[in-house]
């Protein structure tokens, strides 16, 4: 996050970036090794390279997409991508969610921050704009 005349940007972190997919990696393995164990495959360690290869082109090709992803808080709104404008007395809520941040508004709509360096502190920040500006 860097703070410049009042406004919060809200970027994502490649290590975060980078942690997330190699724990996805290491899950999707096990789960692809387990579950064709489970159904007699006589060669379940292909469940992990195929694990390991489908995370890792997601990885390649997901990351430029993914860290180029710029949310703005502003003492009114939080702004996002694809022109995403909420106003803050309209957010309900803002919990973690593994390295990401998810935004829940009055009328049910959610949105995601991912990949945060810290997603419970834009949590707290984006909560604590919200109460600033109810009072």
């Amino acid at each position: 996050m860097s703070d410049r005349s009042g406004i919060l940007e809200i970027r994502p972190d490649r290590g975060a970036y980078n942690r997330e997919h190699v724990f996805l990696a290491f899950l999707g393995a096990a789960l692809m090794y387990g579950g064709l164990l489970y159904i007699g495959n006589p060669f379940p360690w292909t469940g992990i390279v195929g694990a390991f290869c489908a995370i890792f082109i997601r990885w390649i090709y997901v990351a430029s997409e993914a860290m180029d992803v710029v949310w703005t808080l502003s003492s009114t709104h939080l702004s996002g991508p694809a022109e995403r404008s909420i106003p803050l007395g309209h957010i309900t809520n803002a919990r973690t969610l593994f390295s990401a941040t998810q935004v829940i508004t009055d009328t049910g709509d959610k949105f995601m921050l991912k990949y945060l360096a810290d997603p419970k502190a834009t949590a707290n920040t984006i909560l604590s704009a919200r109460d600033r500006r109810a009072a």
